[in-house]
């Protein structure tokens, strides 16, 4: 697929908003923490954000010249869900931030806040 460049403009946000690796979100997925935070849908008991996490991954794994008009589309989503839970701020506390839902929230979608201090 020719990059087009929407899809480069998307690939650069996607990559700065994504900030943790493939392995350190697979792991992070894995957790008891993560699968503690975020809204419920479906019957499946899992988060939204969780099942975003598990997609996230896929993405990390692909070669940019593997990437689908799909997965640009969701690398958009990804970068407007960071952006927008970062602007609500997390615990004004710094110590407090660590275990935070707000943390753990974002570490599903790929994004560790603690990594930006």
């Amino acid at each position: 697929m020719a990059e087009t460049d929407d899809h480069a403009d998307t690939y650069r946000a996607f990559k700065a908003a994504v900030n943790m690796t493939a392995s350190a979100l697979e792991k992070h997925l894995g957790s008891e923490a993560s699968q503690s935070v975020g809204q419920k849908t479906g019957g499946s008991g899992e988060a939204t954000g969780h099942r975003e996490g598990r997609r996230i991954v896929e993405i990390l794994h692909k070669a940019k010249s593997d990437l689908s008009d799909a997965d640009y589309g969701h690398m958009r989503k990804v970068v407007g869900y960071v952006h927008r839970h970062l602007k609500q701020g997390g615990p004004k506390d710094k110590a407090a931030v660590e275990d935070s839902p707000w943390r753990l929230s974002l570490m599903n979608w790929g994004h560790d806040p603690a990594k930006d201090s």
